[in-house]
């Protein structure tokens, strides 16, 4: 199954790759503000369903572009496709975009691929058989202060969106880290995780399609998925959180506060933090993150005590 996902993926990847020789000609159209469909990632999906549905007629297909229209509908083996993440990357000729297949029995992800076509990047994984890139082993990194972490993760920008909420998210982990960097596809920032390029990555609002291959490559490489407040049922609840075990806990105390599974005083706290920076500074924010400092020394204010100012 991991073989035929893998032709599967470069024969998506070979279709993005000749694309984006010409991205200008390539037409495109939006389901909704700012998030954009393309017919690269329409014709990259066709790829991917015919070759899965080839060697595997009888599975389920759960597609971002066509939903579960394809393949058998009541399946125990379920491939779920995103088949160009970061699909805004891609019409701006920015070099950060992949495939993602995912191959899930009973609800549970079993097989992993990650495609980056642009530099001919593979990562994959099989539950209990490690992570891959390339064909060499890659772990999650081994750094355990936060202070010393390079964090990534994705700006809201869908109508409704809590931005304000990010802003304050950002507050407070900026100040603790060595840089927050928002690459713009969520498959890979997991498997850069994965392989220990990125020590954490956080985002809420993402799909099954944009996790569920990079969350098995990240526990094969010996990290952590779960939600904002550490829970490990985060497929399907729009919040993400992985990192290396060290550095997910502390994330964890930073950002609990932030899930909207977290205890109910904890939200009045943010609300009023929020109301507090109303008038369009980052006060209440600021607040918020000194008094996660207070209440988590380990994770967070040991970091802002130790280190200079974070980089840009």
């Amino acid at each position: 199954m991991l073989n035929v996902a893998i032709k599967a993926a470069r024969a998506a990847g070979a279709i993005i790759n000749r694309a984006a020789l010409d991205v200008e000609a390539v037409r495109i159209s939006q389901k909704q503000i700012n998030d954009f469909v393309t017919e690269v990632d329409h014709a990259a999906e066709q790829a991917i369903i015919e070759t899965l549905l080839t060697a595997y007629p009888g599975h389920g297909i759960l597609a971002e572009e066509s939903g579960t229209e394809h393949g058998a509908k009541h399946s125990d083996y379920v491939w779920i496709i995103d088949p160009l993440d970061g699909t805004t990357n891609f019409i701006h000729g920015f070099p950060v975009y992949c495939v993602s297949i995912a191959m899930a029995f009973k609800g549970k992800v079993e097989h992993a691929v990650v495609y980056d076509p642009s530099r001919n990047d593979l990562f994959t994984a099989t539950r209990g058989r490690g992570a891959f890139l390339n064909d060499r082993r890659i772990r999650v990194s081994k750094r355990t202060r936060l202070g010393d972490c390079l964090i990534s993760t994705g700006f809201p920008f869908r109508p409704g969106d809590n931005f304000k909420q990010y802003l304050a998210m950002m507050a407070d982990v900026m100040p603790r880290t060595a840089g927050l960097r928002r690459p713009g596809a969520a498959a890979l920032d997991l498997a850069y995780v994965a392989a220990g390029y990125c020590d954490g990555f956080f985002e809420s609002g993402l799909s099954i399609w944009d996790v569920a291959a990079g969350s098995l490559l990240v526990t094969e490489a010996g990290g952590l998925m779960g939600n904002f407040t550490g829970e490990a049922d985060f497929m399907e609840q729009r919040e993400c959180l992985a990192g290396a075990p060290r550095i997910y806990g502390q994330l964890v105390g930073l950002l609990g506060k932030y899930s909207k599974f977290a205890p109910a005083g904890d939200k009045a706290a943010v609300r009023q933090a929020l109301a507090n920076g109303a008038d369009g500074s980052t006060d209440g924010a600021v607040d918020g993150a000194d008094e996660a400092a207070t209440t988590h020394p380990d994770s967070a204010a040991e970091d802002t005590q130790t280190r200079p100012a974070a980089a840009p």
